[in-house]
């Protein structure tokens, strides 16, 4: 016997062969032609490429291994100066504010209301 999906009961019911190999809804494929790209850019293989480089600007990384390995006595967050230190210091600010605004709002919250 064959099954098929019946969308009205939600369930299988008995089906004919050719209603079973071909159920309600289903359609054969169909080859179409690929839709038109919206956002095509043209893509570069690898052997295309060849061995000329993308991107033509300067490697910093030897420069910057050369800043951070440095024995200065600095910790690595502090090492590229001013803006390092700006950082760190609004950072420190924050959370010694943050800390004690709860502090201020627990003990606020820990006070019972005077009823009038």
């Amino acid at each position: 016997m064959y099954y098929k999906f019946s969308g009205f009961t939600q369930s299988l019911v008995g089906a004919s062969a050719p209603g079973a190999y071909s159920p309600q809804g289903l359609r054969p494929a169909v080859v179409s032609d690929a839709p038109p790209m919206i956002f095509g850019t043209p893509v570069k293989h690898a052997s295309e490429i060849g061995t000329s480089p993308e991107f033509l600007g300067k490697n910093r990384v030897p420069d910057l291994q050369k800043v951070f390995q440095r024995s200065d006595g600095l910790p690595v967050h502090l090492k590229r100066g001013v803006p390092d230190r700006l950082l760190y210091r609004t950072t420190m600010a924050l959370t010694v504010g943050g800390a004690l605004y709860c502090l201020v709002a627990l003990y606020m919250a820990a006070q019972p209301r005077n009823k009038q």
